[in-house]
């Protein structure tokens, strides 16, 4: 089937999108597989009560060291102007409900097996019935589309050759892959399945629209963004979305869930000006990384944003930066790849679960293969209970799996307004190399740990202590000016 004839198939299946008010639900395309773990509507200003397509999602729990893939739920709808009610029927009887992230506030008035709350704004959300978070239903709660093309458009899409539409349904596409010319806008509709891996490579002005999935048929990317420039996705759901060698690149509200080994979420390989807003990661791997040199991909990383998402490590890191770089020599004069301007701000981190002591830390910047990481910003992050891990993990070292060299140097990293709430953090470790490799400059301000604020004149603290002792923060050696304010 070629692309056209995809684009066909969708059309005809434009009229499945059901909207009353400023409320858009998506019913599933056909073939598109549904689940029954939860059934859920939404209705506005007291209307009547929208059915909201449920669908299956692979996530991945270690259990004694060995992956094990369980099906969660996932569903989503659009509103504006005025606030939404949510029902939400658990097949499974209800003890205890949840919803997060909990800074979101929101407590679900529970009646027999049924959850009811409002929404006065978009949210990404999880959904958990007694405790359950290997099966709970992911809801995503977006704006109106904007992005959306007009009948008139869809209906004539011939004439507008510079839009690929998928509509409600399955798609496979041939080889497994599409590569997008530049200036192309893809848009793939609520209740579409796209099977196999959007590629945007040395191409510009690319769009990636919609409320649909994409992602291939196993593991790998939904979308791939290589050396490329002003690139934008807005909206659809993936299993990874990496950038790799790119420049000016903008993603929003995208959401990223994966349940297979080395599923990280939302990479960056040597690349500048890549910001992320409102985005959802729940992965297999590190949710968000910055890295320089790797996978072909050369050089550093400048002028990276992410706010205003939510983090779920089911394995490593949330946050992970500087492993990766192009070192040739562990020599102080070797070459090296620059990370700076990285800021991570307004983030809420649900989870972390990881037993190897190297691949622990919410906040983790592995320092490796000669580089120079500075300039980091941690700005309004809360971070709950998670199962286990470390919160702070600092270092610049040696790691032979993934390294050729120790990294250069780590300084200049601010913590600000950081709240951890739980009892699960292992010990956090900053830690340098050696004299020629230091982390230097780490500032904490405002880090609030279980109610308890951590700084440098905190009541209670023995002059003798390090205020890192305070926080279960170890400050090794080869490490400068450590500031808890």
């Amino acid at each position: 089937m070629n692309i056209r004839s995809i684009i066909a198939v969708g059309v005809g299946l434009l009229s499945s999108v059901y909207a009353t008010g400023e409320v858009v639900t998506y019913p599933a395309g056909k073939d598109v597989e549904t689940i029954d773990d939860f059934t859920v509507s939404v209705r506005q200003n007291g209307g009547e009560w929208l059915p909201v397509a449920v669908y299956p999602v692979k996530v991945d729990e270690v259990r004694d060291t060995k992956h094990h893939v369980e099906t969660a739920s996932m569903a989503y709808f659009d509103f504006g102007g005025m606030p939404v009610d949510v029902r939400v029927i658990s097949k499974k009887s209800v003890d205890t409900a949840r919803i997060r992230p909990l800074s979101y506030d929101i407590t679900p008035d529970v009646k027999g097996d049924t959850l009811f709350f409002s929404l006065a704004q978009p949210r990404n959300l999880s959904v958990e019935v007694n405790g359950d978070i290997f099966h709970n239903l992911h809801l995503f709660a977006n704006p109106i589309d904007i992005n959306r093309p007009s009948a008139k458009m869809l209906k004539n899409l011939k004439k507008h050759k510079n839009l690929i539409y998928f509509g409600p349904g399955v798609h496979k596409l041939p080889g497994d892959t599409l590569r997008i010319l530049s200036g192309t806008t893809v848009f793939v509709d609520g209740g579409a399945r796209v099977y196999g891996q959007l590629i945007a490579d040395g191409v510009r002005d690319v769009k990636f629209y919609g409320r649909g999935e994409i992602h291939p048929a196993g593991r790998g990317e939904g979308i791939y963004i290589k050396r490329s420039r002003n690139i934008e996705a807005d909206g659809v759901i993936v299993t990874q979305i990496p950038v790799g060698g790119s420049d000016s690149v903008r993603i929003n509200n995208v959401k990223s869930i994966s349940y297979y080994g080395w599923g990280d979420g939302m990479n960056v390989f040597a690349s500048n000006n890549v910001s992320y807003n409102n985005v959802f990661c729940r992965n297999s791997d590190d949710c968000s990384t910055v890295y320089a040199t790797r996978k072909g991909f050369v050089g550093g990383c400048r002028n990276i944003l992410m706010e205003n998402s939510t983090l779920w490590a089911d394995v490593a890191h949330p946050i992970m930066i500087g492993l990766h770089g192009s070192a040739t020599d562990i020599g102080v004069d070797a070459p090296s790849d620059t990370i700076c301007n990285v800021t991570y701000r307004n983030i809420d981190i649900l989870d972390q679960q990881e037993k190897q002591l190297d691949y622990q830390g919410c906040f983790g910047i592995s320092c490796g293969d000669n580089n120079i990481v500075r300039d980091i910003v941690f700005d309004n992050i809360r971070v709950e209970d998670f199962r286990q891990g470390q919160l702070v993990n600092i270092r610049i070292f040696f790691n032979k799996k993934y390294c050729a060299a120790p990294g250069r140097s780590v300084e200049n990293v601010l913590f600000k307004d950081v709240t951890y709430n739980g009892n699960n953090s292992e010990l956090s470790i900053i830690a340098g190399y050696n004299e020629d490799r230091k982390v230097a400059n780490i500032t904490f301000d405002n880090l609030v740990i279980n109610g308890q604020r951590i700084s440098d004149e905190m009541p209670g603290k023995p002059k003798w202590y390090k205020t890192g002792d305070m926080a279960r923060i170890f400050i090794g050696e080869h490490v400068d000016n450590v500031i808890f304010k």
